[in-house]
């Protein structure tokens, strides 16, 4: 089974937003595991930084979200991740930055950078539609109906 983690910076603090977020984590459990990696909030992106490459699993392939990273609509997520399963990959690490943004390191050593929008999101948000999106692409890996 697939092991997704959403390596992000800082903790959701509203009830909310908590509640939207396990619940996706709770739907794709059927579909592939689910594991959240926060890390703290610090004076600095590059502070961050470290902390992130930390929190990120050994052997994932690497996932930036980015601003300058390739956008993709929800089918061609859908076989990016199908194609990632099929060579093999059993972990993908989906890499979120703070408020401030991400440390350009995290990107230019990624695997792959992905831009959910050219809007900016906070990374609250961010993670909440990263998760319905991946929600969205192992439905329709699966076959199942999901409005496209």
């Amino acid at each position: 089974m697939l092991k997704i983690t959403v390596c992000a910076v800082g903790t959701i603090k509203e009830k909310y937003m908590r509640e939207a977020i396990e619940d996706y984590a709770k739907r794709l459990s059927s579909k592939c595991k689910v594991v959240f990696a926060e890390v703290k909030e610090c004076r600095t992106v590059a502070e961050e930084g470290e902390l992130l490459k930390k929190a990120i699993p050994a052997g994932a392939f690497v996932v930036a979200l980015d601003l300058k990273g390739k956008m993709l609509g929800s089918t061609e997520l859908a076989e990016f991740i199908d194609a990632k399963m099929t060579d093999g990959v059993s972990s993908i690490a989906f890499v979120i930055g703070g408020s401030d943004g991400l440390d350009r390191s995290i990107p230019d050593s990624a695997d792959f950078s992905l831009c959910l929008s050219k809007m900016t999101f906070t990374h609250q948000m961010t993670r909440l539609i990263l998760l319905e999106q991946i929600y969205r692409a192992m439905k329709i890996i699966s076959g199942e109906k999901y409005h496209k």
